[in-house]
């Protein structure tokens, strides 16, 4: 094998380790196989069906990617291993989506990125934090002129849809800060529902096992839901007007 091949193999190995955690894994043992993408895949889905069982003896549990009150926002974050989480914030995320259907009966509660199986320390890209099993983001609820739009995201992944507003923020080369304007036109033009994300909001705040919620400061203003658990991110992080970040 040459020097250019390895090379070739070990960025692989590289990028589908930083995307999915086992998938560098899956991609090493394909190379001994003629059809390699093929192996790869049946390698993948064996390693990642093994961490949905092995990642409860090292303190993470995976949340659902198919329940209705409580799940995963798309299945590309099955897929990808991103929905792992320790099970005291499993809990949270279950009460919490419990609570939004009592009070908003019909009301589907999303994730978007949470964690990885394994390895307290382990970077989930491109996220700053989301290294050890305690934070998940929450996608927004929608509504579209006054009917409530259960389960629906503007954007296919959740984020990116941005709720603009004032900011003392701008987005300068190298941060995360994105703004991403052209495809703003490109998603539904549906309204968020202010209704249930001050609910969701409350619920998260009275929660003792939150310790920390990052929110823009103009929506934490626009929805009147100001607290010491309610924090701003920072100008050198991704916006958090497409989605609410928690943690323990």
């Amino acid at each position: 094998m040459t020097a250019l091949r390895l090379g070739g193999h070990g960025l692989w190995i590289a990028f589908l380790t930083i995307l999915t955690q086992v998938g560098g894994l899956a991609w090493l043992g394909a190379v001994l196989f003629r059809r390699r993408w093929l192996a790869f895949l049946a390698i993948y889905a064996l390693l990642s069906v093994a961490a949905g069982f092995t990642a409860p003896l090292v303190g993470r549990v995976p949340l659902s990617c198919f329940d209705q009150t409580l799940r995963m926002q798309s299945w590309f974050y099955c897929v990808l291993n991103r929905h792992y989480v320790v099970p005291d914030l499993a809990d949270v995320l279950a009460d919490a989506s419990a609570a939004m259907a009592r009070q908003h009966p019909g009301t589907e509660t999303l994730i978007l990125d949470a964690g990885f199986p394994f390895l307290d320390g382990f970077p989930l890209l491109p996220h700053l934090s989301h290294d050890d099993g305690r934070k998940a983001d929450l996608a927004f609820y929608y509504k579209k002129g006054g009917d409530v739009l259960p389960g629906r995201t503007r954007s296919p992944i959740g984020y990116f849809a941005f709720e603009d507003g004032p900011t003392s923020c701008s987005a300068e080369w190298g941060s995360l800060r994105w703004s991403f304007h052209w495809l703003q036109p490109l998603w539904p033009d549906w309204s968020v529902d202010r209704m249930r994300m001050r609910s969701i909001m409350q619920i998260l705040i009275q929660d003792q096992r939150v310790g920390k919620i990052l929110l823009e400061p103009h929506l934490v203003k626009a929805w009147n839901v100001a607290g010491p658990k309610v924090r701003f991110q920072g100008c050198g992080a991704a916006r958090h007007d497409d989605h609410i970040h928690i943690q323990l």
